[in-house]
């Protein structure tokens, strides 16, 4: 790992890889040498389309050129167009979207929604599961450190329940439940996928109490599972959904898709974001979206992903005990700590991720992976495993 420089003027906040890349291209990145680094990583699942899509690039460059930005006190078209392709990509019933910046900024005014809706407070969430920095996300995101923060701000812990007893949360969520949030795929863990019996109970379980079900696709959805959104692969809709990362493939935009029944009780000024929806963010999401369906990228996510998960597993189970996960977010479970594997596979100039369980090592690669560079990286990992 790096250590601070110590004429950095940034905060150490962030445990960072010794590759310092200065260009993109596709699934690779070229550094100050000019060496190339096959990304696994994909900038932790930001890097949809591939980096530097020119597609992306030249929507960019002409938005730019004419409006750089301006705030939600005016309407913009493009805001109008970006909306109205998600919900054409989205399940049906999920017809209203709120344009925001992060992950974090999207889960936490879907959470504020879900109070608003039902005047509770309380939230069910799933062991594992992570859903933020900020005050409301961290309540519902597990570990300790970061419940502490929300302790601090005052914030009402979510209850959390296993990730794989369903009963146990049919048994939980009653009239004193505001909503469930959950990620279908969870990312920190190292793309633990969720039953789908444990989402179908949360389903039945909002239905029956008048809770909410809030999706948290911040990390498995844009096509990173198969799907567009991980919802429409298992086939059980929520009542709000948050979609950011790989949305505008590398620029900073988020979005809250919800139902008609909700956007009932939603009354100006009770959202907002100064730059949320900026021209700029949204020609590339725009551009991103059509890159994804003309290039057949869902599909693409999940042939590369099945290759990649026979290709590990046909390592042997004394080097691969398991992989999980979903299309192209997958965690392979090793004998060994996958810190060490990863710092092995930058020797090999290959960047993958790790996760919070230390013998779990992530992938999370653009949508474009080629069939080629998924075989460069499992020839790598055979010679590091062996």
């Amino acid at each position: 790992m790096l250590g601070r420089s110590s004429t950095s003027a940034l905060l150490p906040v962030y445990a960072q890889l010794p590759v310092r890349p200065v260009r993109g291209q596709g699934s690779w990145l070229f550094d100050e040498q000019g060496q190339r680094w096959l990304d696994a990583y994909g900038g932790h699942a930001v890097a949809s389309t591939g980096h530097c899509h020119p597609r992306v690039v030249q929507a960019i460059r002409e938005q730019a050129e004419s409006l750089l930005f301006y705030s939600t006190a005016l309407p913009h078209p493009i805001r109008e167009r970006l909306a109205s392709a998600l919900v054409a990509h989205c399940p049906s019933p999920l017809r209203q979207v709120f344009l925001c910046n992060s992950g974090a900024e999207a889960n936490e005014n879907a959470l504020h929604l879900a109070r608003k809706v039902t005047g509770r407070q309380l939230f069910v969430s799933i062991e594992g599961g992570w859903h933020g920095r900020t005050a409301a996300t961290l309540a519902v995101t597990d570990g300790e450190k970061y419940m502490a923060g929300a302790r601090r701000a005052g914030i009402p812990l979510s209850i959390k329940v296993p990730w794989n007893d369903p009963a146990t949360l049919l048994a939980t969520v009653d009239d004193t439940i505001a909503g469930v949030i959950l990620e279908p795929v969870q990312g920190l863990t190292g793309a633990r996928d969720l039953p789908v019996e444990l989402i179908a109970a949360a389903r039945k379980a909002c239905d029956r109490s008048g809770a909410q079900l809030l999706f948290d696709e911040v990390q498995c959805g844009v096509g990173r599972c198969g799907a567009f959104t991980t919802a429409q692969a298992i086939g059980i809709t929520p009542d709000l959904l948050t979609l950011a990362k790989g949305l505008a493939s590398g620029l900073p935009i988020a979005a809250v898709l919800t139902t008609d029944a909700i956007s009932a009780h939603i009354k100006q000024g009770d959202l907002g974001s100064t730059f949320g929806g900026g021209p700029v963010p949204c020609a590339a999401a725009l551009a991103t979206l059509a890159v994804i369906d003309d290039e057949r990228l869902c599909e693409n996510a999940v042939t590369i992903g099945e290759f990649l998960r026979h290709g590990a597993l046909a390592l042997g189970p004394d080097k691969v005990v398991a992989v999980q996960g979903r299309g192209l977010l997958l965690g392979l479970r090793l004998h060994r700590p996958a810190v060490e594997v990863q710092t092995a596979l930058l020797r090999h100039h290959i960047i993958v991720g790790t996760s919070s369980d230390p013998s779990v090592l992530r992938l999370m690669p653009p949508l474009s992976f080629s069939a080629s560079e998924a075989e460069l990286l499992l020839q790598a990992l055979a010679e590091v495993l062996s």
